[in-house]
């Protein structure tokens, strides 16, 4: 991390702030010493309300990833935006029209950030599924990172929704910030392992066969929280970074999971043979690793 980087000095945006990733990311950055502009749909400010005991230090505004001038006004003296995507409550659902939700959100967004003088950087938080769902993922000598990218036909043979709104909403924002200048860094986060994760969540389509190639991945809520502020403070971070601190290649990790997923399941193996249930990992995060072998959480 930059030593000469002063955290009280930056207003930062988090968008969209009423996420669990948001609202955590908008507690951290309070503690460092950041003044946060919290953006939330019609939904969340409750939960913001009384987080800070300096008034000074957040502002909570009510911004609509469709509604473009809303954005600028969230963005408006901000060095920095942390942006995550949160379907719309009238579209909770990822199907084959999420792509096109995604996409005009991320165009929307980094096209505010272009606009608005004092945006220094972005984080835009993407997804694992943007990466690993690829027809020669069985067959590649190397393993996954952040070079690849999935491939949307193949997401859509399979109905990957998920992979597909990921892949295309990311493919746009990076267009988009190479075309107005935009200095723009994203996250690919592995399936986020919160307390409101569940079997409908729509990263586990296809959950047996990420399995079964070694690319399941997961991440911890403060290990994520912790990797976007260090990649946010790092001037040296770039691209795209895959993001994950653990995977799921055992056995009994799988089970550990079902059992987190259906607890009320009769079905689940109370044990496993340990000494067959080894998948080799085919995925890496030596990138964002090397960042953050010297941050200060």
């Amino acid at each position: 991390m930059a030593p000469s980087f002063e955290r009280s000095t930056h207003t930062v945006c988090v968008m969209d702030a009423s996420g669990q990733l948001g609202f955590s990311l908008v507690q951290r950055l309070l503690h460092r010493g950041y003044t946060v502009h919290a953006s939330v749909q019609k939904q969340g400010e409750e939960m913001l309300n009384g987080i800070s005991a300096d008034h000074n230090k957040l502002k909570i505004f009510r911004s609509d990833p469709f509604d473009y001038h809303s954005i600028i006004d969230a963005l408006r003296g901000c060095s920095g935006l942390f942006y995550s995507f949160e379907p719309p409550l009238d579209q909770p659902e990822y199907d084959e029209h999420m792509a096109d939700v995604e996409v005009r959100a991320a165009h929307n967004v980094l096209e505010a950030c272009a606009q608005t003088e004092t945006i220094d950087k972005v984080v835009f938080t993407s997804s694992a599924t943007a990466v690993l769902w690829r027809e020669d993922r069985k067959t590649m000598d190397l393993d996954l990172d952040e070079r690849h990218w999935s491939d949307v036909n193949f997401c859509r043979k399979f109905k990957l929704w998920h992979g597909i709104s990921k892949t295309l909403s990311e493919k746009t924002a990076w267009a988009l910030a190479m075309d107005r200048g935009v200095n723009m860094v994203s996250i690919n986060k592995g399936l986020l392992m919160g307390h409101d994760l569940s079997i409908d969540n729509p990263y586990l389509r296809g959950a047996a066969e990420m399995y079964e190639d070694g690319v399941f991945v997961t991440v911890d809520l403060g290990f994520l929280v912790d990797a976007h502020i260090c990649i946010y403070e790092d001037v040296s971070s770039h691209g795209r970074y895959l993001c994950f601190n653990h995977i799921i290649n055992t056995q009994n990790d799988a089970v550990l999971l079902a059992r987190h997923l259906t607890p009320n399941a009769s079905y689940l193996p109370h044990s496993v043979d340990h000494d067959k249930s080894f998948i080799k990992q085919r995925i890496s995060n030596k990138k964002l690793n090397k960042l953050m072998m010297d941050f200060e959480a």
